[in-house]
């Protein structure tokens, strides 16, 4: 299961993430990811205790809960170390291990978490260079537009990703009008990056701001098979 883009604060009603985290949790997921963004910071430290609120009810899987950071987890211009250090706290008090250009394994399956792009500690090559291809391999990374960058040292597989909303409005038959990455082709979904990559970009749960059209909020369901 993947959860993106919670966006905690004040520009909507958090009860809401809470409400669905309550059916999310019926389906009783292996591993649960999260992908960044938990908070939307408004430089005031009650996001953090509402962080606090909505975590308490947070998804856990059965088998293992990760979690990445997002530009908005370093607080203004991203640039706010403090603010992801108080983030990573809540999400470890709450059972869910962050994952800060470091790797974990789960019954076999390793999940590697990147930094955040836009934050002060991105560096994922040193983690990329460490990945055996051999293996079952799991990467995160809250911004697509890292999948571009000459960071990945030949990996194959599958990337999970969120930080667009999917545009959150979205004109029938067109593209979103507003994108906050480079490559306007990472909207939402799975793309097919044609070098043995696959990339799932998560339309976010939360928003940065409470409207949506023709580009519903999500949590995502993956079945692994093993080959």
């Amino acid at each position: 299961m993947q959860i993106s883009d919670l966006h905690v604060g004040n520009r909507f009603d958090y009860n809401y993430l809470i409400d669905s985290f309550g059916k999310a949790k019926t389906y009783k997921p292996d591993f649960v990811v999260y992908t960044g963004d938990f908070v939307c910071w408004e430089d005031n430290a009650e996001q953090f205790e509402q962080l606090k609120t909505v975590m308490k009810e947070a998804i856990l899987g059965t088998l293992g809960t990760v979690a990445i950071l997002g530009n908005h987890d370093y607080g203004a211009e991203w640039r706010e170390e403090y603010v992801a250090d108080e983030v990573s706290k809540i999400l470890t008090n709450s059972k869910i291990q962050v994952l800060r250009d470091e790797k974990v394994n789960y019954s076999g399956l390793n999940i590697y978490g990147f930094e955040e792009l836009w934050g002060n500690n991105f560096h994922p090559e040193n983690l990329t260079k460490t990945i055996n291809q051999d293996e079952a391999n799991l990467i995160l990374c809250h911004n697509p537009d890292v999948c571009d960058l000459d960071v990945w040292n030949n990996y194959k597989g599958w990337i999970l990703s969120g930080h667009t909303h999917g545009g959150q409005c979205k004109p029938p038959f067109l593209p979103p009008l507003i994108l906050p990455v480079k490559n306007r082709k990472y909207t939402s979904g799975i793309i097919d990056l044609e070098d043995g990559r696959m990339l799932y970009i998560n339309r976010a749960l939360g928003h940065s701001y409470q409207v949506r059209f023709n580009c519903r909020p999500e949590i995502t369901l993956f079945t692994l098979k093993s080959i």
